[in-house]
């Protein structure tokens, strides 16, 4: 009888085995129902800035404006890291602590204005999340179950 028994468990286990099936899956992209146009507005003082003359302190507040605008535009697509800290010698605060962080690559933004406004240089971007959701699906296309087929 164990012999038996031995015989129909080592058949029971291959069988279980045979449950196995190889599949395919099929894919399908899924696109978003709407997709948003961030704006973003930099701005720089002109007579701050290092320079000669009054054409390059320009030009370097361009350029700062730029970047002014392209820190909001990562600011809006990743937010902030916010690190804050407060120490206390006794019953008095000794020291405050603010740290404020921003890191991340913007594709795609487009510069829709840039002009002064005084001593001040500003520059106003755009940035359509459907140029950034066309570029992301080039490398790294959304995708769902669309078909399975077992084997």
């Amino acid at each position: 009888m164990p012999k038996i028994q031995l015989i129909l468990l080592f058949v029971l286990a291959i069988s279980g085995c045979s449950q196995m099936f190889d599949k395919h899956v099929e894919w399908e992209a899924v696109p978003p129902d709407h997709y948003p146009v961030l704006h973003a507005v930099g701005y720089a003082p002109i007579s701050s800035q290092s320079g000669l003359d009054e054409n390059t302190r320009m030009l370097q507040a361009m350029r700062a404006s730029k970047m002014d605008a392209y820190r909001e535009l990562a600011e809006q697509i990743y937010g902030q890291q916010v690190t804050a800290g407060s120490a206390m010698g006794g019953t008095t605060l000794d020291q405050d602590r603010l740290q404020v962080a921003v890191s991340g690559v913007v594709r795609g933004a487009r510069v829709v204005r840039t002009y002064p406004l005084g001593d001040i240089y500003a520059t106003e971007l755009e940035l359509d999340m459907a140029d950034v959701q066309r570029m992301y699906q080039s490398l790294n296309p959304p995708r769902r179950i669309h078909d399975v087929q077992y084997y």
